[in-house]
């Protein structure tokens, strides 16, 4: 679906990395992560630059580049990528299905952008259905081959620092 849109492979995968999760990352640290030349980089982080997605600070000698949350396409970007990625409609899927959900976040490793093969959910509603939640967990490892935590709250208590994916 991506690609039809977004031509360069790199380009995607930069946006992939940059607007599913609030990463960071630098010329050197992103070549090797998508095993492609740093000049074929370089180039698709100055286009991304340079139209405002993304922005820049300097550590030292070392340029790191993240998404431009103040960017007006922003969010379209962000709801396109985690559409790619199938987090949307899977989420709408299972919300329908357990209950009265009212937010869901994605919390640990995998909102941080690090694929550890565990997913920590937090799930915040009332009467959710803890059987079919239970049969849910079991799919997922079995469709993606990640293992899926699952924390139910009545109510928020704290903060949470992660990114809430429904709601």
């Amino acid at each position: 679906m991506l690609d039809s849109i977004v031509t360069s492979k790199t380009r995607i995968k930069l946006l992939l990395k940059f607007f599913s999760h609030d990463n960071s990352g630098y010329l050197r640290s992103l070549a090797k992560e998508f095993d492609e030349s740093t000049n074929s980089v370089r180039v698709e982080l100055n286009r991304l630059t340079e139209a405002g997605l993304l922005q820049t600070e300097d550590d030292g000698k070392t340029k790191v580049y993240r998404a431009n949350r103040s960017h007006p396409f922003f969010n379209e970007i962000r709801n396109m990528v985690s559409k790619f990625l199938g987090l949307d409609q899977l989420l709408e899927q299972v919300v329908s299905r357990l209950g009265n959900v009212e937010k869901a976040y994605i919390v640990g490793d995998y909102a941080q952008g690090v694929d550890s093969g565990t997913i920590d959910l937090i799930l915040v509603g009332k009467e959710i259905d803890m059987v079919y939640l239970g049969f849910l967990v079991e799919k997922t490892y079995e469709k993606i081959n990640r293992r899926v935590n699952v924390r139910v709250v009545e109510e928020m208590d704290e903060e949470i620092g992660g990114v809430m994916v429904y709601g």
